[in-house]
């Protein structure tokens, strides 16, 4: 029977105490997985613990790589073995091309794709010398297509996926697979402050399905790929973007 159990899985979501990253520790926990939260905001990430969703949560600060080994390290301590790697932790910094500061653009590529890079390359090693495991990783329809006051943040996201299918050809002869989730806008609390004005209703407009996305469709999404009947899925950046790209 498929039911995309995780049941005995042990899955790290950085990122995981707001957002998107919030609705797949709870998505995971419902499916069984033994779930741990990597986040710089550990006493936000603290409470997905208090409440009972996630196992543990550890501070981790993606863009240092001590801070990596440090929280990785913890992980495989408390708990054993690894199973999935969600890399959901992540910035957006708009603005016009030309204005665009080298802070911003510096501050972008350390989180979202050094910061991938580091704890995926520390988790893929555990999941190699275990011979099993995948690494999902958040990207977004801006790493298919150009966006508009987007610079940093399309090149972060174009590299992520890139860097993810490097990883799925180098690794999937050992048992690991990489994948990339692709999101339009997802209605989190920020989005909602963001997108709820006449500019977010424009780009609705061009949305075949009318819509943005919420949180629980995308942690669906990552629900099958880090399950077993997703083991020959692999390089793949799955969009979910209601048909946004398709134009």
């Amino acid at each position: 029977m498929i039911d995309f159990s995780l049941d005995g899985k042990v899955a790290v979501v950085t990122g995981g105490a707001s957002g998107i990253g919030s609705a797949i520790v709870d998505a995971y926990a419902a499916k069984g997985a033994t779930v741990v939260v990597l986040d710089k905001a550990v006493e936000a990430a603290q409470h997905k613990v208090d409440d009972g969703t996630a196992a543990a949560a550890f501070s981790c600060d993606v863009t240092s790589e001590q801070s990596v080994v440090d929280a990785v390290d913890a992980v495989r301590a408390q708990f054993g073995r690894i199973d999935v790697l969600v890399n959901s932790a992540g910035i957006a910094v708009t603005g016009p091309a030309e204005q665009l500061t080298v802070e911003a653009w510096d501050q972008t590529m350390a989180i979202n794709l050094r910061g991938a890079f580091l704890v995926s390359q520390q988790v893929g090693r555990i999941l190699l010398a275990q011979g099993s495991g995948t690494v999902i990783s958040l990207a977004s329809q801006a790493a298919t297509i150009a966006l508009r006051g987007h610079l940093a943040y399309c090149a972060s996201k174009f590299g992520l996926v890139g860097m993810t299918k490097v990883l799925a050809l180098e690794w999937a002869g050992r048992g690991v697979t990489a994948n990339t989730i692709s999101p339009t806008v997802v209605m989190t609390p920020l989005a909602k402050e963001l997108w709820d004005n006449p500019e977010g209703d424009a780009l609705k407009a061009q949305i075949p399905t009318g819509r943005f996305a919420e949180p629980e469709e995308i942690a669906a999404v990552a629900v099958f790929l880090a399950s077993d009947e997703a083991k020959m899925i692999n390089g793949v950046d799955l969009l979910v973007d209601g048909g946004y790209t398709i134009r």
